[in-house]
Protein backbone atom coordinates (compact mmCIF):
# COMPACT_ATOMS: atom_id res chain seq x y z
CA UNK A 1 0.00 0.00 0.00
CA UNK A 2 1.54 3.29 -1.14
CA UNK A 3 1.82 5.91 1.56
CA UNK A 4 2.69 9.60 1.14
CA UNK A 5 4.40 9.53 4.53
CA UNK A 6 7.00 7.20 3.05
CA UNK A 7 10.46 8.68 2.34
CA UNK A 8 11.05 7.46 -1.22
CA UNK A 9 10.19 8.62 -4.75
CA UNK A 10 11.04 6.34 -7.67
CA UNK A 11 11.49 8.32 -10.89
CA UNK A 12 11.04 7.09 -14.46
CA UNK A 13 14.79 7.28 -15.20
CA UNK A 14 15.39 4.71 -12.41
CA UNK A 15 16.70 7.25 -9.94
CA UNK A 16 15.40 7.07 -6.38
CA UNK A 17 14.98 10.12 -4.15
CA UNK A 18 15.06 9.51 -0.39
CA UNK A 19 14.14 12.11 2.25
CA UNK A 20 16.83 12.07 4.92
CA UNK A 21 14.63 13.66 7.59
CA UNK A 22 12.06 10.88 7.43
CA UNK A 23 12.03 8.50 10.43
CA UNK A 24 12.37 5.55 8.03
CA UNK A 25 15.44 7.00 6.29
CA UNK A 26 18.11 4.69 7.76
CA UNK A 27 15.98 1.60 7.21
CA UNK A 28 15.30 2.58 3.59
CA UNK A 29 18.93 3.53 2.93
CA UNK A 30 20.14 0.09 4.01
CA UNK A 31 17.54 -1.67 1.84
CA UNK A 32 18.01 0.46 -1.29
CA UNK A 33 21.81 0.25 -1.17
CA UNK A 34 21.50 -3.49 -1.82
CA UNK A 35 20.54 -2.81 -5.45
CA UNK A 36 21.23 0.87 -6.21
CA UNK A 37 24.18 3.27 -6.06
CA UNK A 38 24.34 6.64 -4.31
CA UNK A 39 24.77 9.53 -6.75
CA UNK A 40 24.14 12.70 -4.74
CA UNK A 41 23.89 13.37 -1.03
CA UNK A 42 22.88 16.94 -0.18
CA UNK A 43 21.38 17.57 3.23
CA UNK A 44 17.70 16.74 2.76
CA UNK A 45 17.35 14.51 -0.33
CA UNK A 46 19.69 11.69 -1.34
CA UNK A 47 19.65 10.39 -4.90
CA UNK A 48 20.30 6.75 -5.77
CA UNK A 49 20.56 5.24 -9.25
CA UNK A 50 19.48 1.75 -10.26
CA UNK A 51 22.07 0.53 -12.78
CA UNK A 52 22.57 -2.79 -14.57
CA UNK A 53 25.71 -3.47 -12.51
CA UNK A 54 23.99 -2.67 -9.21
CA UNK A 55 21.17 -5.07 -10.12
CA UNK A 56 23.56 -7.81 -11.27
CA UNK A 57 25.49 -7.55 -8.01
CA UNK A 58 22.17 -7.87 -6.21
CA UNK A 59 21.23 -10.89 -8.33
CA UNK A 60 24.57 -12.58 -7.67
CA UNK A 61 23.93 -12.23 -3.92
CA UNK A 62 20.58 -13.98 -4.28
CA UNK A 63 18.14 -11.07 -4.69
CA UNK A 64 15.32 -11.60 -7.16
CA UNK A 65 13.41 -8.96 -9.11
CA UNK A 66 10.51 -9.64 -6.74
CA UNK A 67 12.73 -8.79 -3.77
CA UNK A 68 13.67 -5.46 -5.40
CA UNK A 69 10.07 -4.64 -6.30
CA UNK A 70 8.92 -5.45 -2.78
CA UNK A 71 11.32 -2.88 -1.33
CA UNK A 72 10.24 -0.24 -3.86
CA UNK A 73 6.56 -0.82 -3.16
CA UNK A 74 7.06 -0.83 0.61
CA UNK A 75 8.76 2.56 0.85
CA UNK A 76 7.56 4.57 -2.18
CA UNK A 77 5.28 7.57 -1.72
CA UNK A 78 3.70 7.26 -5.16
CA UNK A 79 2.93 4.75 -7.86
CA UNK A 80 5.98 3.39 -9.65
CA UNK A 81 6.08 3.76 -13.44
CA UNK A 82 5.59 0.48 -15.26
CA UNK A 83 8.68 1.02 -17.42
CA UNK A 84 10.86 1.08 -14.28
CA UNK A 85 9.47 -2.23 -13.04
CA UNK A 86 9.77 -3.83 -16.50
CA UNK A 87 13.37 -2.63 -16.90
CA UNK A 88 14.35 -3.91 -13.45
CA UNK A 89 12.90 -7.33 -14.27
CA UNK A 90 14.56 -7.42 -17.69
CA UNK A 91 17.98 -6.43 -16.33
CA UNK A 92 18.02 -8.61 -13.24
CA UNK A 93 16.83 -11.68 -15.18
CA UNK A 94 19.77 -11.34 -17.54
CA UNK A 95 22.09 -12.51 -14.77
CA UNK A 96 22.33 -16.28 -15.00
CA UNK A 97 20.61 -16.47 -18.38
CA UNK A 98 24.02 -17.09 -19.97
CA UNK A 99 26.18 -19.64 -18.18
CA UNK A 100 29.79 -20.62 -18.71
CA UNK A 101 30.27 -24.35 -18.19
CA UNK A 102 33.06 -26.89 -18.50
CA UNK A 103 32.39 -30.03 -20.50
CA UNK A 104 35.02 -32.66 -21.31
CA UNK A 105 37.74 -30.10 -20.75
CA UNK A 106 36.10 -27.55 -23.05
CA UNK A 107 34.48 -24.24 -22.17
CA UNK A 108 30.87 -23.87 -23.25
CA UNK A 109 28.62 -20.83 -23.27
CA UNK A 110 25.14 -22.15 -22.59
CA UNK A 111 21.95 -20.18 -23.17
CA UNK A 112 18.41 -21.50 -23.60
CA UNK A 113 17.37 -18.34 -25.46
CA UNK A 114 18.31 -19.07 -29.07
CA UNK A 115 17.95 -15.42 -30.07
CA UNK A 116 20.48 -14.23 -27.48
CA UNK A 117 22.83 -17.03 -28.53
CA UNK A 118 22.46 -16.01 -32.16
CA UNK A 119 23.15 -12.38 -31.26
CA UNK A 120 26.37 -13.43 -29.50
CA UNK A 121 27.55 -15.73 -32.29
CA UNK A 122 26.83 -13.08 -34.94
CA UNK A 123 28.70 -10.30 -33.14
CA UNK A 124 31.91 -9.68 -35.10
CA UNK A 125 33.77 -8.37 -32.03
CA UNK A 126 33.22 -11.75 -30.33
CA UNK A 127 34.11 -14.03 -33.24
CA UNK A 128 37.77 -14.47 -32.24
CA UNK A 129 36.70 -16.06 -28.93
CA UNK A 130 34.36 -18.68 -30.42
CA UNK A 131 35.61 -22.06 -31.63
CA UNK A 132 32.35 -23.52 -32.87
CA UNK A 133 28.59 -23.45 -32.63
CA UNK A 134 27.13 -26.33 -30.64
CA UNK A 135 23.51 -26.22 -31.64
CA UNK A 136 20.92 -25.82 -30.44
CA UNK A 137 21.96 -23.80 -27.37
CA UNK A 138 25.72 -23.69 -26.90
CA UNK A 139 28.96 -22.14 -28.11
CA UNK A 140 32.41 -23.55 -27.48
CA UNK A 141 34.94 -20.84 -26.66
CA UNK A 142 38.72 -20.73 -26.43
CA UNK A 143 39.95 -21.38 -22.89
CA UNK A 144 42.48 -18.57 -22.91
CA UNK A 145 39.69 -16.04 -23.49
CA UNK A 146 37.54 -17.04 -20.51
CA UNK A 147 37.99 -13.65 -18.86
CA UNK A 148 37.90 -11.52 -21.97
CA UNK A 149 34.62 -12.89 -23.27
CA UNK A 150 33.00 -12.43 -19.85
CA UNK A 151 34.16 -8.83 -19.85
CA UNK A 152 33.04 -8.17 -23.44
CA UNK A 153 29.61 -9.69 -22.91
CA UNK A 154 29.08 -7.74 -19.70
CA UNK A 155 29.70 -4.49 -21.59
CA UNK A 156 27.16 -5.66 -24.18
CA UNK A 157 24.59 -6.19 -21.43
CA UNK A 158 24.94 -9.96 -21.03
CA UNK A 159 26.49 -10.87 -17.66
CA UNK A 160 27.78 -14.44 -17.62
CA UNK A 161 27.35 -16.67 -14.59
CA UNK A 162 30.68 -18.50 -14.57
CA UNK A 163 30.16 -22.11 -13.43
CA UNK A 164 33.15 -23.58 -15.27
CA UNK A 165 35.01 -24.35 -12.03
CA UNK A 166 38.66 -24.00 -11.07
CA UNK A 167 41.97 -25.81 -11.10
CA UNK A 168 43.03 -27.11 -7.70
CA UNK A 169 46.52 -25.65 -7.63
CA UNK A 170 49.35 -27.16 -5.64
CA UNK A 171 48.19 -28.39 -2.23
CA UNK A 172 49.24 -26.51 0.88
CA UNK A 173 47.66 -27.27 4.24
CA UNK A 174 46.57 -23.98 5.81
CA UNK A 175 44.70 -23.76 9.11
CA UNK A 176 43.91 -20.95 11.49
CA UNK A 177 45.51 -21.21 14.91
CA UNK A 178 43.38 -21.56 18.01
CA UNK A 179 45.49 -18.87 19.68
CA UNK A 180 47.67 -16.09 18.30
CA UNK A 181 51.39 -15.87 19.07
CA UNK A 182 50.55 -13.66 22.08
CA UNK A 183 48.23 -16.30 23.52
CA UNK A 184 45.00 -14.48 22.60
CA UNK A 185 42.15 -16.81 21.65
CA UNK A 186 41.42 -16.59 17.92
CA UNK A 187 37.69 -16.65 17.17
CA UNK A 188 36.14 -15.60 13.88
CA UNK A 189 33.27 -13.15 14.20
CA UNK A 190 29.94 -14.26 12.77
CA UNK A 191 30.15 -11.97 9.73
CA UNK A 192 33.68 -13.22 8.97
CA UNK A 193 32.45 -16.82 9.07
CA UNK A 194 29.47 -15.94 6.86
CA UNK A 195 31.63 -14.08 4.32
CA UNK A 196 34.04 -17.03 4.14
CA UNK A 197 31.30 -19.64 3.73
CA UNK A 198 29.47 -17.64 1.05
CA UNK A 199 32.69 -17.10 -0.90
CA UNK A 200 33.80 -20.74 -0.66
CA UNK A 201 30.30 -22.21 -1.29
CA UNK A 202 31.39 -25.70 -0.13
CA UNK A 203 34.09 -25.72 -2.80
CA UNK A 204 31.55 -25.74 -5.63
CA UNK A 205 31.75 -23.80 -8.89
CA UNK A 206 29.15 -21.38 -7.49
CA UNK A 207 31.80 -19.93 -5.18
CA UNK A 208 35.50 -19.29 -5.49
CA UNK A 209 35.51 -15.93 -7.24
CA UNK A 210 34.17 -12.62 -6.03
CA UNK A 211 34.57 -9.67 -3.72
CA UNK A 212 34.07 -9.38 0.03
CA UNK A 213 33.21 -5.83 1.09
CA UNK A 214 33.87 -5.01 4.75
CA UNK A 215 34.69 -1.70 6.48
CA UNK A 216 38.26 -0.77 7.31
CA UNK A 217 39.22 -2.16 10.69
CA UNK A 218 36.67 -4.98 10.61
CA UNK A 219 39.13 -7.79 9.85
CA UNK A 220 39.23 -8.32 6.09
CA UNK A 221 42.65 -9.95 6.38
CA UNK A 222 41.53 -12.59 8.89
CA UNK A 223 38.47 -13.24 6.69
CA UNK A 224 40.79 -13.88 3.74
CA UNK A 225 42.92 -16.21 5.86
CA UNK A 226 39.76 -18.15 6.74
CA UNK A 227 39.13 -18.51 3.00
CA UNK A 228 42.74 -19.73 2.55
CA UNK A 229 42.09 -22.39 5.19
CA UNK A 230 39.13 -23.61 3.10
CA UNK A 231 40.95 -23.70 -0.23
CA UNK A 232 44.23 -25.15 1.15
CA UNK A 233 46.42 -24.37 -1.80
CA UNK A 234 49.47 -22.34 -2.76
CA UNK A 235 48.37 -18.72 -2.74
CA UNK A 236 49.46 -15.45 -4.31
CA UNK A 237 48.50 -12.31 -2.36
CA UNK A 238 48.67 -8.90 -4.06
CA UNK A 239 48.47 -5.77 -1.95
CA UNK A 240 49.03 -2.04 -2.20
CA UNK A 241 52.51 -1.34 -0.84
CA UNK A 242 55.53 -2.74 0.97
CA UNK A 243 54.14 -1.81 4.40
CA UNK A 244 50.95 -3.74 3.71
CA UNK A 245 53.01 -6.65 2.37
CA UNK A 246 54.97 -6.91 5.61
CA UNK A 247 51.79 -6.59 7.68
CA UNK A 248 50.24 -9.47 5.75
CA UNK A 249 53.30 -11.61 6.45
CA UNK A 250 53.17 -10.84 10.16
CA UNK A 251 49.45 -11.60 10.30
CA UNK A 252 49.90 -14.93 8.51
CA UNK A 253 52.62 -15.97 10.95
CA UNK A 254 50.57 -14.77 13.93
CA UNK A 255 47.25 -16.39 13.00
CA UNK A 256 47.93 -19.41 10.78
CA UNK A 257 50.07 -22.53 10.82
CA UNK A 258 52.01 -21.38 7.73
CA UNK A 259 55.74 -21.70 8.32
CA UNK A 260 57.63 -18.38 8.04
CA UNK A 261 60.03 -19.99 5.56
CA UNK A 262 57.08 -20.80 3.30
CA UNK A 263 56.06 -17.13 2.97
CA UNK A 264 57.79 -15.29 0.14
CA UNK A 265 58.16 -11.56 -0.41
CA UNK A 266 58.22 -10.40 -4.02
CA UNK A 267 59.01 -6.70 -3.89
CA UNK A 268 61.47 -4.12 -5.12
CA UNK A 269 63.86 -5.30 -2.40
CA UNK A 270 63.40 -9.10 -2.42
CA UNK A 271 62.32 -11.51 -5.15
CA UNK A 272 61.13 -14.71 -3.46
CA UNK A 273 58.62 -17.23 -4.79
CA UNK A 274 57.32 -19.48 -2.01
CA UNK A 275 54.12 -21.54 -1.49
CA UNK A 276 52.53 -18.39 -0.04
CA UNK A 277 53.87 -15.34 -1.88
CA UNK A 278 52.98 -11.72 -1.20
CA UNK A 279 53.63 -8.98 -3.74
CA UNK A 280 52.44 -5.44 -4.54
CA UNK A 281 50.58 -3.79 -7.38
CA UNK A 282 53.53 -1.42 -7.81
CA UNK A 283 56.10 -4.13 -8.52
CA UNK A 284 53.75 -5.99 -10.87
CA UNK A 285 53.12 -2.88 -12.96
CA UNK A 286 56.76 -1.79 -13.01
CA UNK A 287 58.40 -1.56 -16.44
CA UNK A 288 61.37 0.31 -17.82
CA UNK A 289 59.33 2.29 -20.35
CA UNK A 290 55.77 2.55 -21.62
CA UNK A 291 56.71 0.53 -24.71
CA UNK A 292 58.13 -2.43 -22.78
CA UNK A 293 56.31 -5.35 -21.21
CA UNK A 294 55.63 -5.79 -17.50
CA UNK A 295 58.61 -7.93 -16.55
CA UNK A 296 57.16 -9.13 -13.24
CA UNK A 297 53.93 -10.54 -14.68
CA UNK A 298 55.75 -13.88 -14.89
CA UNK A 299 54.98 -14.33 -11.18
CA UNK A 300 51.47 -15.46 -12.19
CA UNK A 301 52.99 -18.53 -13.87
CA UNK A 302 55.94 -19.21 -11.56
CA UNK A 303 53.90 -21.45 -9.23
CA UNK A 304 50.82 -23.61 -9.58
CA UNK A 305 48.66 -21.12 -7.71
CA UNK A 306 45.24 -22.31 -6.64
CA UNK A 307 44.18 -19.00 -5.07
CA UNK A 308 44.89 -15.32 -5.72
CA UNK A 309 43.90 -12.63 -3.21
CA UNK A 310 43.58 -9.03 -4.39
CA UNK A 311 43.83 -6.80 -1.32
CA UNK A 312 42.15 -3.38 -1.70
CA UNK A 313 40.72 -4.60 -5.02
CA UNK A 314 39.27 -1.17 -5.80
CA UNK A 315 42.90 -0.09 -6.32
CA UNK A 316 43.62 -2.86 -8.85
CA UNK A 317 45.62 -1.14 -11.64
CA UNK A 318 44.23 -1.40 -15.16
CA UNK A 319 47.18 -3.49 -16.51
CA UNK A 320 46.49 -6.22 -13.92
CA UNK A 321 43.01 -6.66 -15.38
CA UNK A 322 44.61 -8.09 -18.53
CA UNK A 323 46.46 -10.71 -16.49
CA UNK A 324 43.36 -11.42 -14.44
CA UNK A 325 41.47 -12.20 -17.65
CA UNK A 326 44.06 -14.88 -18.46
CA UNK A 327 43.88 -16.69 -15.09
CA UNK A 328 40.16 -17.28 -14.78
CA UNK A 329 40.63 -20.93 -13.83
CA UNK A 330 42.21 -19.87 -10.51
CA UNK A 331 40.05 -19.00 -7.49
CA UNK A 332 40.09 -15.22 -6.94
CA UNK A 333 39.13 -13.15 -3.91
CA UNK A 334 38.91 -9.35 -3.88
CA UNK A 335 38.96 -7.51 -0.55
CA UNK A 336 37.80 -3.93 -0.18
CA UNK A 337 35.98 -1.46 2.02
CA UNK A 338 34.32 0.10 -1.03
CA UNK A 339 33.72 -1.05 -4.59
CA UNK A 340 33.80 2.59 -5.70
CA UNK A 341 36.42 3.15 -8.40
CA UNK A 342 37.12 6.67 -9.60
CA UNK A 343 38.07 5.30 -13.05
CA UNK A 344 34.63 3.73 -13.53
CA UNK A 345 36.02 0.19 -13.92
CA UNK A 346 33.65 -1.46 -11.44
CA UNK A 347 32.34 -3.66 -14.26
CA UNK A 348 35.85 -5.04 -14.85
CA UNK A 349 36.06 -6.05 -11.19
CA UNK A 350 32.66 -7.74 -11.55
CA UNK A 351 33.54 -9.76 -14.65
CA UNK A 352 37.23 -10.55 -13.99
CA UNK A 353 37.47 -10.90 -10.20
CA UNK A 354 33.84 -11.76 -9.59
CA UNK A 355 30.59 -10.27 -8.27
CA UNK A 356 30.11 -8.88 -4.79
CA UNK A 357 29.70 -11.89 -2.52
CA UNK A 358 29.31 -10.27 0.88
CA UNK A 359 28.72 -6.76 2.18
CA UNK A 360 27.89 -5.30 5.60
CA UNK A 361 26.87 -1.65 6.09
CA UNK A 362 29.44 0.27 8.13
CA UNK A 363 26.86 1.51 10.63
CA UNK A 364 25.71 -2.05 11.31
CA UNK A 365 29.30 -2.91 12.21
CA UNK A 366 29.54 0.19 14.40
CA UNK A 367 26.29 -0.59 16.21
CA UNK A 368 27.65 -4.04 17.07
CA UNK A 369 30.92 -2.59 18.37
CA UNK A 370 33.06 -4.23 15.69
CA UNK A 371 34.40 -0.86 14.53
CA UNK A 372 34.71 2.44 16.38
CA UNK A 373 31.88 4.97 16.49
CA UNK A 374 33.11 7.84 14.34
CA UNK A 375 32.12 11.51 14.38
CA UNK A 376 32.81 13.32 11.10
CA UNK A 377 33.29 17.08 11.20
CA UNK A 378 34.02 19.41 8.29
CA UNK A 379 35.67 22.61 9.45
CA UNK A 380 35.49 25.47 6.96
CA UNK A 381 38.10 28.21 7.00
CA UNK A 382 38.20 31.52 5.16
CA UNK A 383 40.61 32.21 2.32
CA UNK A 384 43.27 34.83 3.23
CA UNK A 385 43.13 38.14 1.38
CA UNK A 386 46.71 37.57 0.24
CA UNK A 387 45.79 34.68 -2.07
CA UNK A 388 42.30 35.66 -3.24
CA UNK A 389 43.53 37.35 -6.42
CA UNK A 390 45.84 34.45 -7.29
CA UNK A 391 42.91 32.09 -6.73
CA UNK A 392 40.59 34.20 -8.90
CA UNK A 393 42.83 34.08 -11.99
CA UNK A 394 43.97 30.46 -11.69
CA UNK A 395 42.80 27.40 -13.60
CA UNK A 396 40.28 25.09 -11.98
CA UNK A 397 42.99 22.58 -11.04
CA UNK A 398 45.24 25.25 -9.52
CA UNK A 399 42.28 26.74 -7.66
CA UNK A 400 41.87 23.40 -5.90
CA UNK A 401 45.51 23.27 -4.86
CA UNK A 402 45.59 26.90 -3.68
CA UNK A 403 42.51 26.28 -1.52
CA UNK A 404 43.92 22.96 -0.25
CA UNK A 405 47.17 24.60 0.88
CA UNK A 406 45.42 27.49 2.63
CA UNK A 407 47.84 28.66 5.35
CA UNK A 408 44.95 29.35 7.73
CA UNK A 409 44.42 25.62 8.14
CA UNK A 410 47.45 25.51 10.45
CA UNK A 411 45.65 27.40 13.19
CA UNK A 412 42.76 24.92 13.07
CA UNK A 413 45.17 22.01 13.33
CA UNK A 414 46.92 23.50 16.36
CA UNK A 415 43.59 24.00 18.14
CA UNK A 416 42.52 20.43 17.36
CA UNK A 417 45.82 19.07 18.67
CA UNK A 418 45.26 20.97 21.96
CA UNK A 419 41.78 19.50 22.17
CA UNK A 420 43.08 15.97 21.51
CA UNK A 421 46.40 16.21 23.36
CA UNK A 422 45.90 12.78 24.97
CA UNK A 423 44.83 11.07 21.74
CA UNK A 424 46.68 9.33 18.91
CA UNK A 425 46.41 11.69 15.95
CA UNK A 426 47.04 11.19 12.24
CA UNK A 427 47.41 14.33 10.12
CA UNK A 428 46.78 13.31 6.52
CA UNK A 429 47.31 15.34 3.35
CA UNK A 430 47.81 15.23 -0.37
CA UNK A 431 50.58 17.78 -0.96
CA UNK A 432 54.03 16.83 0.31
CA UNK A 433 55.31 20.43 0.53
CA UNK A 434 52.39 21.32 2.77
CA UNK A 435 53.05 18.30 5.01
CA UNK A 436 56.80 18.90 5.16
CA UNK A 437 56.28 22.53 6.15
CA UNK A 438 53.87 21.60 8.92
CA UNK A 439 55.97 18.70 10.25
CA UNK A 440 59.13 20.83 10.25
CA UNK A 441 57.46 23.67 12.12
CA UNK A 442 56.18 21.44 14.93
CA UNK A 443 58.94 18.80 14.74
CA UNK A 444 56.39 16.05 14.06
CA UNK A 445 57.35 12.74 12.47
CA UNK A 446 56.53 12.60 8.76
CA UNK A 447 55.92 9.71 6.34
CA UNK A 448 55.69 10.31 2.58
CA UNK A 449 56.41 8.25 -0.51
CA UNK A 450 60.06 9.28 -0.20
CA UNK A 451 60.43 7.77 3.29
CA UNK A 452 62.54 4.60 3.21
CA UNK A 453 60.62 1.47 4.18
CA UNK A 454 62.84 0.84 7.25
CA UNK A 455 62.19 4.35 8.59
CA UNK A 456 58.53 4.13 7.63
CA UNK A 457 58.05 0.91 9.58
CA UNK A 458 59.93 2.33 12.57
CA UNK A 459 57.64 5.38 12.69
CA UNK A 460 54.51 3.27 12.32
CA UNK A 461 55.71 1.04 15.17
CA UNK A 462 56.60 4.06 17.35
CA UNK A 463 53.08 5.38 16.78
CA UNK A 464 51.52 1.99 17.60
CA UNK A 465 53.60 1.73 20.77
CA UNK A 466 52.64 5.23 21.92
CA UNK A 467 56.18 6.62 21.65
CA UNK A 468 54.85 9.33 19.33
CA UNK A 469 51.31 10.72 19.63
CA UNK A 470 51.10 12.68 16.34
CA UNK A 471 52.07 11.32 12.93
CA UNK A 472 51.95 13.33 9.70
CA UNK A 473 51.31 11.12 6.65
CA UNK A 474 50.83 11.57 2.93
CA UNK A 475 48.53 9.44 0.79
CA UNK A 476 50.88 6.45 1.31
CA UNK A 477 48.89 5.82 4.51
CA UNK A 478 45.53 5.70 2.71
CA UNK A 479 45.61 1.94 2.34
CA UNK A 480 46.30 -1.19 4.36
CA UNK A 481 48.19 0.47 7.19
CA UNK A 482 47.43 -1.11 10.54
CA UNK A 483 47.40 1.62 13.22
CA UNK A 484 44.90 0.19 15.70
CA UNK A 485 45.22 2.91 18.36
CA UNK A 486 44.78 5.91 16.05
CA UNK A 487 41.53 7.55 17.11
CA UNK A 488 41.77 11.01 15.52
CA UNK A 489 42.37 11.83 11.85
CA UNK A 490 42.80 15.40 10.61
CA UNK A 491 42.53 15.63 6.84
CA UNK A 492 44.13 18.83 5.55
CA UNK A 493 44.01 18.07 1.82
CA UNK A 494 42.90 15.29 -0.48
CA UNK A 495 42.82 13.96 -4.02
CA UNK A 496 40.03 16.07 -5.54
CA UNK A 497 36.64 14.32 -5.14
CA UNK A 498 37.88 10.83 -4.38
CA UNK A 499 35.15 8.96 -2.49
CA UNK A 500 37.36 5.91 -2.01
CA UNK A 501 40.13 8.01 -0.46
CA UNK A 502 37.68 9.59 1.98
CA UNK A 503 36.48 6.14 3.03
CA UNK A 504 40.00 4.79 3.39
CA UNK A 505 41.15 7.75 5.46
CA UNK A 506 38.26 7.39 7.86
CA UNK A 507 39.13 3.71 7.93
CA UNK A 508 42.53 4.46 9.46
CA UNK A 509 40.79 5.22 12.78
CA UNK A 510 37.95 2.69 12.80
CA UNK A 511 39.60 -0.24 14.52
CA UNK A 512 37.76 -0.95 17.80
CA UNK A 513 39.07 1.09 20.76
CA UNK A 514 39.16 0.28 24.42
CA UNK A 515 37.02 2.53 26.58
CA UNK A 516 34.34 4.56 24.78
CA UNK A 517 35.21 3.12 21.31
CA UNK A 518 34.97 6.56 19.66
CA UNK A 519 36.95 8.11 16.81
CA UNK A 520 37.03 11.62 15.32
CA UNK A 521 37.48 12.48 11.64
CA UNK A 522 38.13 16.13 10.80
CA UNK A 523 38.27 17.56 7.28
CA UNK A 524 39.60 21.11 7.04
CA UNK A 525 38.24 22.81 3.93
CA UNK A 526 38.54 26.31 2.47
CA UNK A 527 35.03 27.73 2.32
CA UNK A 528 33.45 28.90 -0.96
CA UNK A 529 36.18 27.28 -3.04
CA UNK A 530 36.78 24.40 -5.44
CA UNK A 531 37.97 22.40 -2.44
CA UNK A 532 34.56 22.74 -0.79
CA UNK A 533 32.89 21.58 -4.02
CA UNK A 534 35.04 18.46 -4.14
CA UNK A 535 34.58 17.82 -0.41
CA UNK A 536 30.87 17.21 -1.02
CA UNK A 537 31.66 14.58 -3.65
CA UNK A 538 34.28 12.94 -1.43
CA UNK A 539 31.72 12.41 1.31
CA UNK A 540 29.16 10.60 -0.84
CA UNK A 541 30.17 7.01 -0.12
CA UNK A 542 30.37 7.57 3.62
CA UNK A 543 27.01 9.34 3.54
CA UNK A 544 25.56 6.23 1.90
CA UNK A 545 27.01 4.22 4.78
CA UNK A 546 25.10 6.33 7.28
CA UNK A 547 27.72 8.86 8.37
CA UNK A 548 26.72 12.48 8.88
CA UNK A 549 29.16 15.33 8.39
CA UNK A 550 28.69 18.15 10.85
CA UNK A 551 29.70 21.53 9.43
CA UNK A 552 31.52 24.09 11.55
CA UNK A 553 32.73 27.50 10.37
CA UNK A 554 36.06 28.34 11.97
CA UNK A 555 36.07 31.79 13.49
CA UNK A 556 39.52 33.37 13.36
Amino acid sequence: MLNQNNPMIVQTDKTILIETQNQLYEEVRDEVSKFAELEKSPEYIHTYKITPLSLWNAASSGMSCEDVKKILYKYSKYDIAQNVLVDIEDIILRYGKIKLLSKNGNLIIKCEDKYILKEISSNKSLSKYILRNMSPNGLEIKKEYRGEIKNKLLKLGFPIEDLAGYISGANYNIDLKERTSTGEELNLRNYQKDACEIFYANGSEKGGSGVIVLPCGSGKTITAMACMSKVKTETLIITTNITALRQWKNELIDKTNILPDDIGEYSGEIKEIKPITITTYQILTHRKSRDESFIHFKIFNDKKWGFIIYDEVHMLPAPIFRVTSEIQAIRRLGLTATLVREDGMEDDVFSLIGPKKYDVPWKVMENNGWIAEAKCLEIRVQMPESIKMKYAISSSRNKFRIASENIKKKEVIYNLLKKHNEDNVLIIGQYVNQLEDFAREKKFSLITGKTKSIQRNKLFNDFKNGDIKVLVVSKVANFAVDLPDANVAIQISGTFGSRQEEAQRLGRILRPKSGDNKAYFYSIVTTQSREQDFASKRQMFLTEQGYKYYIENYEQ
